[in-house]
């Protein structure tokens, strides 16, 4: 058997295949299905510090190369989060990572604090990709100097691994990861959604209420591929890479492009096992071509 294991910063991943936030539930949704257990890490649905409704609907349009999603982080907030949802998170041995979101710089913090005092939680994925409210409307990974004074703000009130989770909509992606990491996270994941949109010919109008979305799916793979190799060559702390994951092979791409680990997002909608079917076709892909270490596959892109 070949070693899948593998670290991120400080956290200790059985296997390099996690599950995207948002497309996961709460993990509980999906035990009938698989074995939790068995995958590398789960990422949690995303927490505020107030309980958010969403976006109104329509906010999902399917299309011919995936989906475009303004679901708008809708989540019972940290307290019922905390009472309603950790429980049966805890009874699990994968590791569980928080993914946490604001309306401002000062809401990560105030809510990494609430959650640093609950047992069970293995690590903080910061999504960065949600709009700054005081800042325009801007994402808060739009902005290095912004993403780099939040990750300091949240880095001095925790001892557990942070993950910043970036948006792919900047002009250089490699400055953000710069920024974050300077800022003390130990990771970054990307790439989050791109914007995209679509329009019902016949009444003219956006499929979408909130007429652009967050377009994710096996489209964005070459893309964030490229996003996961430009952050591969500017920064130093490993990268969860994500977008348009459907198999071991895409999984595998990812690995060698610069990532230490994966996130599995859209495939979970049409296949809820597939986040399994990788894991065990890493184990077997790794065994025939005689890999003894997953991490010897990150950044083995051979140029010349």
């Amino acid at each position: 058997m070949s070693d899948l294991t593998l670290k991120i910063g400080r956290l200790v991943l059985a296997n390099p295949v996690t599950v995207a936030s948002g497309t996961f539930g709460y993990a509980e949704e999906f035990a009938d299905f698989i074995d939790l257990n068995q995958l590398g890490g789960i990422i949690t649905k995303t927490v505020t510090l107030e309980p958010r409704p969403g976006n109104p609907p329509p906010r999902i349009a399917e299309t011919s190369g995936g989906m475009l999603n303004s679901i708008g982080l809708p989540n019972v907030g940290v307290q019922k989060f905390i009472t309603d949802k950790m429980p049966f998170l805890r009874t699990l041995t994968t590791k569980i990572i928080v993914n946490v979101a604001g309306k401002s710089a000062e809401d990560y913090p105030e809510i990494i604090r609430i959650l640093d005092a609950v047992e069970g939680i293995d690590a903080y994925e910061l999504n960065y990709s949600c709009p700054n409210v005081k800042e325009g409307g801007l994402s808060f990974s739009a902005n290095a100097h912004v993403a780099e004074s939040v990750t300091k703000s949240v880095r001095a009130v925790t001892n557990r691994p942070i993950i910043a989770k970036l948006t792919p909509n900047v002009t250089a992606i490699g400055e953000i990861g710069l920024a974050v990491e300077q800022g003390g996270a130990d990771a970054v994941s990307a790439v989050n959604t791109f914007v995209g949109m679509a329009i019902d010919i016949p009444s003219r109008r956006p499929k979408i209420a909130m007429v652009t979305a967050g377009y994710s799916g096996p489209a964005i793979k070459p893309l964030a591929l490229a996003k996961v190799y430009e952050l591969y060559k500017k920064i130093h702390i490993p990268i969860i890479g994500i977008g348009g994951i459907c198999d071991t092979n895409d999984a595998i791409e990812f690995l060698i492009a610069g990532a230490a680990a994966i996130q599995v997002g859209t495939a979970n909608f049409w296949d809820p096992c597939i986040s399994i079917k990788i894991v065990e076709g890493l184990q077997t892909w790794c065994r025939q071509n005689h890999i003894q270490k997953i991490t010897e596959l990150t950044g083995s892109l051979k140029i010349k």
